[in-house]
C-alpha cells in the first residue's frame, strides 16, 4: 500500500485528468501500458493535463483537489488504505468525473462495498472462456450520449466478454450500451438477458463512465474505441460546474 504521494506537477491547463492504474490482482501489463497511452494522447489532444501514476497516495484531498477526470483503468485488488477511500469518496461525491475502463469492474470479489454496489452498481461474476475472445455486438441504447455519438446503432468487435450479477439501477443509472447474446457464445451461467456493457451513475453530484470493454492492448488503437472513451472523458470533466445528468 502506497503511503507517500509522488510530487505533482503544476497543471496550467483548463482541465486535469490522472490516470491511476495500479493492480494488487490480476493484470495484464500490456493492456495497461496501451491504455495508459492512449488516455494520455486523448487529455492532450484536449489541451489537458495528463498525469499518469500507480502511488494509491494520490488519493489525499489535496491532490484529488487539483483533477477534475480520475480513470481507473484496469485497477484490480484492494489498493487504497482507509482514508485513500474517504478522500475519494469525497472528491467523486462533491463533483468529480470518474471513468472505470474494463478491469476496474471486473474483480470476482469486493472487500471495498460502496465502490462495487454504489460507485459500478453491479459486480463482475466472470468473462467469455472457449474461446475468450469472440465476435460479439454491442447494441448501443443512447446514440445521443457524448461517449456513444461515434458509434454505429450496432457495433461488432472482438472482445473478452464481462458478465455482471445484475442490471446496475438507481443513482441516476443510464445504460448506454448492451450486448447481444445472440452474436457470441457464452457460459450459460453467465447469460443476463439484459445485458449492460456500458453505463453511467450520479454518485452525489459526481459523474461515473463505467466501460466493460478494452482487455486487448489492440483495442487501445481502434478508432470507435477510442472515440468512446474521449467521449466519457469529456463528459465526466463537466461535473465540476453542471454537476451529474
Amino acid at each position: 500500500m502506497d503511503t507517500v504521494p509522488p510530487p505533482l506537477p503544476a497543471f496550467v491547463r483548463d482541465r486535469a485528468v490522472l490516470v491511476f492504474s495500479k493492480t494488487n490482482g490480476f493484470r495484464d501489463d500490456a493492456q495497461i501500458q496501451a491504455a495508459n497511452q492512449a488516455l494520455r494522447r486523448l487529455g492532450e489532444a484536449r489541451g489537458w493535463d495528463v498525469y499518469v501514476s500507480e502511488n494509491a497516495a494520490l488519493f489525499n484531498p489535496e491532490a484529488l483537489a487539483k483533477f477534475d477526470v480520475v480513470v481507473l483503468n484496469s485497477t484490480s485488488g484492494d489498493t487504497f488504505l482507509p482514508t485513500q477511500r474517504d478522500a475519494f469518496r469525497h472528491w467523486l461525491e462533491q463533483g468529480g468525473g470518474l471513468v472505470a475502463l474494463h478491469g476496474a469492474g471486473g474483480d470476482p470479489h469486493y472487500d471495498w462495498r460502496w465502490y462495487a454496489d454504489t460507485v459500478l452498481g453491479a459486480r463482475f461474476i466472470g468473462h467469455t472462456y472457449a474461446p475468450q475472445f469472440q465476435q460479439g455486438v454491442v447494441a448501443v441504447a443512447e446514440p445521443g450520449h457524448p461517449a456513444m455519438r461515434p458509434l454505429p446503432a450496432r457495433w461488432q468487435r472482438e472482445e473478452e466478454w464481462y458478465a455482471f450479477d445484475r442490471v446496475p439501477s438507481g443513482h441516476g443509472t443510464r445504460i448506454l450500451a448492451r450486448l447481444d447474446e445472440t452474436t457470441y457464445e457464452p457460459d450459460p451461467k453467465q447469460r443476463m438477458g439484459d445485458h449492460p456493457v456500458v453505463w453511467t451513475r450520479c454518485i452525489g453530484t459526481g459523474r461515473v463512465f463505467y466501460s466493460a470493454l478494452g482487455h486487448q492492448a489492440a483495442t487501445y488503437a481502434e478508432p470507435l474505441h477510442l472515440a468512446m472513451i474521449d467521449g466519457a472523458l469529456g463528459w465526466a470533466a463537466q461535473a465540476r460546474t453542471r454537476g451529474c445528468d
